[in-house]
């Protein structure tokens, strides 16, 4: 039953991107933005097996989305609620379809490690927010157990200080309920693993997106002010809805 849940996923992922690779590409020849990377996100999400609920409301003006990062099945459920670009490590720019794929989606790749490109990755996130798609960071950087908060790394925010247009922040805090321990992506498994075991997993997967109130980043005009405000906000949230089963001693 593992195998055959794990090649039934997989199927219908395929069939997720067949069905909104055409028009998609139809829309870009076409001069026009294409609204089938959100659509794809979406089914992709569902084909996989998660169920999303939405908590609170999503700013529908222009928005800087901060979330915390449990599993790669944020960026389907998030990316198919809210129509979000991704900002993510330029490690997967060059991963075979995947790459290619969170380009689509104007994904803005930047490289974390790489001394003098602060300068120029502020610039290309500047330049996406001056359009009209909402942006979304993960200032982990990287997946947690889904129980707490790493720190927020506070270096691309300064894009906010101050931001290309009229902008709010919205913080989210990404919820996987009683299951977070078993979908979260940490400890140094292997992409490849991690995404056979989901896929392999009985059930569905419910996922919780709780749009916390937006808020000016101009009330906070130093980039360190911010990452700290909207990581204590997420993690309230995330302390007000820890499992029963999970010790809440231990602060976020």
């Amino acid at each position: 039953m593992r195998r055959l849940r794990y090649f039934c996923r997989l199927g219908a992922l395929a069939g997720c991107l067949i069905l909104c690779l055409i028009p998609h590409l139809l829309w870009r020849a076409a001069g026009r933005r294409s609204p089938w990377p959100r659509r794809f996100l979406g089914l992709a999400a569902r084909a996989v097996g998660a169920r999303v609920r939405i908590e609170g409301h999503p700013f529908h003006g222009d928005s800087f989305i901060i979330a915390n990062h449990v599993s790669w099945i944020d960026i389907l459920a998030m990316g198919g609620a809210t129509g979000a670009a991704f900002v993510a490590h330029d490690g997967i720019a060059g991963w075979p379809l995947i790459g290619w794929l969170a380009a689509q989606n104007n994904t803005l790749f930047v490289a974390r490690n790489r001394r003098g490109a602060l300068s120029s990755q502020i610039e290309a996130l500047r330049a996406a927010l001056a359009g009209h798609q909402p942006v979304a960071l993960f200032p982990e950087g990287t997946t947690s157990d889904g129980l707490g908060l790493l720190p927020f790394k506070p270096s691309l925010l300064a894009v906010l200080l101050p931001p290309p247009r009229a902008v709010m922040i919205q913080p989210v805090h990404v919820d996987y309920g009683a299951a977070t321990a078993e979908i979260a992506w940490h400890s140094d498994e292997p992409a490849g693993r991690n995404v056979k075991r989901l896929l392999e997993r009985p059930g569905r997967i419910d996922v919780t997106l709780r749009f916390l109130e937006p808020f000016d980043p101009a009330l906070y005009p130093d980039r360190k002010q911010l990452a700290a405000v909207t990581r204590d906000k997420i993690a309230a949230s995330i302390a007000m809805h820890l499992p029963p089963f999970v010790p809440a001693a231990a602060p976020v």
